[in-house]
């Protein structure tokens, strides 16, 4: 199932009592595994990226570490929609470590998954096994955990164990960048020397907060750019670093064109020169990648 996440508007409403929380979690979580138990890492290529985190995460109530305690095989008659080659298994786990919740939860709780038959066509077994979920809780029974999808159930390890904590304190810091929609406006002025130029693109926040990118060109050099957030357009700005929030909405939110609309000049020349600094910036940027 394909994680949709048009904007990226996270209220603060739980998110303090995340941070909160994740201070009964202060030891890394497999500490507290079944001694023994061996620790899975999801290999590289199979892991979420750092956009599926962000977008997983901003869309769950809770984020947290789960041993399986029991399983059962729901019957078929009793599992709608199940996809072909799966079956649907109804989970008893021991919360393990609280990452993100909007309130304080007990040890148990439970939920249904989709897992792939084994090579016999059986259900797996995966009792005792430690998984990171991501999912909303039932406001009426405690318990009860529904998960954003059978996706969002990943076997854990240490590896993933800190890039989603990473993940979470970047949610929850109050100077997270607003939501980008748009692009508003964008001029190029040429400079006084040939290949000299200055781009500037005025970029639309779902908040309405003032955020603007510029690129400049100067001859015999590598065109530089850089993100403004504020009023005025500054030259020496930097490019956002890599899994970073502000990396994530320009990644994940600029549009891949630039719109006519937004062109302040109706020279030819400045428009091309604005697209070729916009498409420059979507390169330097890389792919919005994601995998769930």
């Amino acid at each position: 199932m394909a994680i949709r996440c048009k904007l990226f508007l996270i209220e603060a409403r739980h998110w303090a009592l995340a941070m909160a929380l994740m201070g009964l979690a202060c030891m890394p979580s497999l500490a507290l595994a079944n001694e023994g138990e061996a620790v899975r890492e999801l290999p590289a290529d199979r892991a979420p990226t750092y956009v599926d985190l962000v977008e997983m995460a901003a869309q769950s109530d809770f984020v947290g570490i789960v041993l399986v305690d029991d399983q059962i095989t729901v019957p078929p008659e009793r599992a709608p929609g199940v996809p072909m080659g799966e079956v649907r298994l109804y989970i008893e786990g021991l919360t393990q470590s609280v990452l993100a919740s909007p309130r304080p939860i007990g040890e148990e709780l439970v939920f249904l998954v989709d897992r792939p038959l084994n090579d016999k066509g059986k259900a797996p077994k995966i009792e005792k096994q430690t998984f990171l979920a991501f999912g909303d809780l039932n406001p009426d029974r405690p318990r009860d955990l529904q998960l954003l999808s059978s996706d969002t159930l990943f076997t854990i390890g240490p590896v993933i164990e800190q890039r989603v904590r990473e993940v979470l304190s970047q949610l929850a810091a109050v100077d997270r960048p607003a939501a980008i929609t748009g692009i508003k406006d964008v001029i190029s002025i040429p400079g006084n020397l040939a290949g000299e130029s200055e781009t500037q693109i005025f970029v639309e926040t779902q908040e309405g907060a003032p955020v603007s990118m510029n690129v400049i060109r100067r001859p015999g050099m590598a065109p530089r750019w850089g993100i403004s957030f504020g009023d005025i357009v500054d030259p020496s700005a930097r490019p956002p670093e890599r899994e970073t929030l502000a990396w994530y909405q320009f990644a994940c939110h600029l549009p891949r064109e630039m719109p006519e609309e937004a062109f302040l000049q109706r020279d030819r020349n400045a428009r091309a020169q604005a697209r070729e600094d916009y498409a420059y910036i979507l390169d330097d940027l890389g792919s919005c990648e994601r995998r769930f």
